[in-house]
Order: C-alpha cells, then sequence, then structure tokens
C-alpha cells in the first residue's frame, strides 16, 4: 500500500476514538450539570396518553408504576386496538386496583396512517382532560418521581418538549441484552453529543412529554400518522416550531424481550434502515464512530507492530470507558454493568447491521411491508401500482 494512502485511513482510523472522547465529555458535562440543577415545583395535571399492543413479560408492573407517582393529579388513558388485546384485561384490573387515580380505556381509533400507534394518540389526544400530554410507550416503566421530573421543566413557557433515556429490564436472553447494551453504550453516546453540539432536535420514543399546543402547532398527531419514526418526527416538528426540547435526567426503564437470532438480526436491520431513510446524512457519518473495523484496519496495515497494538489497545480502553461513562455512570444501567462484556462483540455486529440496512428500502412492520419515502411508510403494494 503506498505510503500516502496508509497515512490518510491510520488518521481516519483515529476518528472514533476522538468521537470516544467527545463522548465522554458530553457526559460529564451533561449529568454533571442536571444533577446539581434545582428544578422548579411545578406540578399542573396532566394526561398519561399509553397506547398499548398486547402484553410482555413484565406488563402489569410497568402499568402499575404510572399508579404510584408522587404526584397531586393527573389522569391515564390506555388505547389498545380493540377489545381483544390482551393488555385490555390488564387495564381493568389496575383500574380496580388503583380507584384513586382516573383511568380509562379507549378503543376502535380511526386509520388515520400506517402508523397504529400514532392512530391511538389521536384518539387518546382528543380523550385528554388536561393541558400536557405524557406519551410512553406500553412496555415502559417509570420510578415515582417520574412526573415531578418531567414536568418541572414546562414552568418555563420556551419548554416544547421533555423526553428521556432508557434502561434496559431484559429476560435472560443474549439477543435482548445485546440491544439493551447498544442502547445505553452506544446510541445515547450519539444523543449526548448531538445535544452538546446542536441542542435537541428529535425525541426518544419510549417518553416524550409535550403540550396539545405544541401538538396543534405542528398540524396535531395526523401529522406524523404515516411517519415510522414518530418519536423523532415529534420532537423534530416541535423544535423546528420554535419549542425547546430538553433531555431529563430522569431515565426510564424499557423492556427488551427474548428473541431469537433471526428476530433480533430482523430487528436490528429493520431500525437501521430506518434511521437511514430519515436521516442519511447523519447515518452514513457513522462510520467514523465505528471503532471496531477502523482499529482492525488500522492494525492490518500498521507500518509496525506497535502502532498495530496501540490502535487495538486504544479502540478498546476509550470505547469501554465510554460505555462506563454515558451507559453506567450517566444512565445507570444495570444491564450494562452486568454484561460489560458485551460491548466489543455488540459493535461487530452492529457494523455488519450498518452494512446491511443498505441492501434495501424496504422495512417489515406488524406484518405488513413498506416502502420508505422521506420518512412515510408507503404500503409496498401502493409502490408497485
Amino acid at each position: 500500500m503506498h505510503a500516502s494512502w496508509r497515512e490518510a485511513i491510520l488518521l481516519i482510523a483515529a476518528a472514533p476514538l476522538a468521537y470516544y472522547v467527545t463522548a465522554m465529555l458530553a457526559a460529564l458535562r451533561f449529568f454533571r450539570r442536571e444533577r446539581s440543577r434545582a428544578l422548579p415545583a411545578h406540578t399542573p395535571p396532566v394526561s398519561l396518553l399509553k397506547p398499548v399492543k398486547g402484553v410482555d413479560f413484565a406488563c402489569y408492573e410497568n402499568f402499575s408504576s404510572f399508579c404510584r407517582q408522587d404526584y397531586p393529579a393527573y389522569e391515564i388513558l390506555f388505547a389498545a386496538n380493540d377489545n381483544d388485546d390482551p393488555a385490555v384485561p390488564l387495564i381493568h384490573r389496575l383500574a380496580a386496583e388503583f380507584p384513586t387515580i382516573p383511568i380509562r380505556l379507549v378503543t376502535g381509533a380511526a386509520q388515520v396512517g400506517a402508523n397504529r400507534k400514532v392512530n391511538n394518540l389521536i384518539e387518546l389526544a382528543r380523550n385528554a382532560r388536561y393541558e400536557i400530554l405524557v406519551l410512553t410507550d406500553g412496555d415502559v416503566r417509570v420510578g415515582p418521581n417520574y412526573l415531578r421530573e418531567v414536568i418541572a421543566p414546562f414552568a418555563d413557557a420556551k419548554t416544547g418538549a421533555v423526553t428521556s433515556f432508557y434502561r434496559g429490564i431484559t429476560e435472560n436472553n443474549l439477543g435482548a441484552e445485546l440491544e439493551a447494551v447498544g442502547a445505553s453504550s452506544d446510541f445515547f453516546a450519539g444523543v449526548l453529543v448531538a445535544e452538546w453540539m446542536e441542542g435537541m432536535k428529535f425525541a426518544l420514543g419510549a417518553s416524550i412529554v409535550t403540550t396539545k399546543q405544541r401538538v396543534a402547532q405542528i398540524g396535531g398527531f395526523q401529522a406524523i400518522a404515516n411517519m415510522h419514526s414518530d418519536d423523532y418526527e415529534l420532537g423534530r416538528r416541535i423544535a423546528k416550531a420554535g419549542g425547546e426540547v430538553l433531555l431529563s435526567r430522569e431515565p426510564v426503564w424499557t423492556m427488551y424481550p427474548a428473541q431469537t437470532p433471526r428476530g433480533f438480526w430482523n430487528h436490528q436491520v429493520r431500525w437501521a434502515r430506518t434511521v437511514r431513510l430519515c436521516r442519511p446524512i447523519s447515518y452514513l457519518g457513522l462510520i467514523f464512530t465505528h471503532g471496531l473495523p477502523w482499529a482492525l484496519l488500522a492494525a492490518l496495515i500498521a507500518p509496525a507492530k506497535w502502532i498495530a497494538a496501540a490502535y487495538l489497545l486504544a479502540y478498546l480502553i476509550l470505547r469501554l470507558a465510554m460505555a462506563w461513562t454515558v451507559g453506567v455512570w450517566g444512565v445507570c444501567d444495570q444491564v450494562l454493568r452486568r454484561r460489560f462484556w458485551l460491548v466489543p462483540f455488540r459493535d461487530a455486529i452492529y457494523f455488519a447491521v450498518w452494512l446491511a440496512s443498505f441492501a434495501s428500502n424496504r422495512i417489515s412492520w406488524s406484518g405488513e411491508q413498506f416502502t420508505m419515502r422521506k420518512g412515510q411508510m408507503v404500503p409496498a403494494d401502493s409502490t408497485k401500482s
């Protein structure tokens, strides 16, 4: 290999190492600042909107965590596609066990778009009594201070949305643990770097708090009814309309069920492909954050053994340091703490996922095939016609 090309590759291979350091600094900056911040005592009544579909391995515990909030006044609205959904009996049980909390169930939301979750959100927002809306997925669990933490920033009228990190609770399954490790050790690093460099211009789907006024400003939930990444799009549109999107210091928990190897692979590729089609430029830029393949390439072409060893050692030390700083110290993810050794293995798999995401523009979601066009899901049959 020509010396100039080798030097160029060795230089590029250092980019992920610089990214790891940047992510650690971003995590230190964010969590030190937020943990020392005194939030205002702002506790207006709120409506919790929970679209649900089916049940997971800890469904009732997740639902009931929202009924144990240290918060003066709130209601919980659930939406299921129909009354035969397995979650419906659990919702009735919840209402009986917590009679002091207004809990309602709506079904039969109109088919406004391809995204059934957003169709349910449209119906839930229509039935919500209060101005502030708290959107959480059905597989999310929260601590007792959750509402106080995520509602307090709305004391400032500039706040348009508040979103949260999520920690993993997994079944005893390698695929589930790999997903949880990937989110807390890698994905959140990118979130923190983005928050530092340009501010939050998007939201994370596990928990989003906003207001009816902000939703109306972007055309209602109807405007994102065909979007696959409705969480990202909701935050992006609120930010574009002038609302400040904030990242909460209060993480929630999300469930990672057991998966077959094929199911794990298909799920990872689907999400990666969706991100690529929604944000193609930034997705291409992720190549400079994949430290493992660059370190291996640098080691193969290095002119001396000590340089090869330095790249491999630097990857391992800085990558694990970033994972610990962001996921264990920052987000306090216990799955990552217990399965810390999975980080390099997950990196190898995710680089293969990143490559595989370029193979097609189609995704499979809820048993249906869609083609992505500008972030919107278009049924595959309609693209043929």
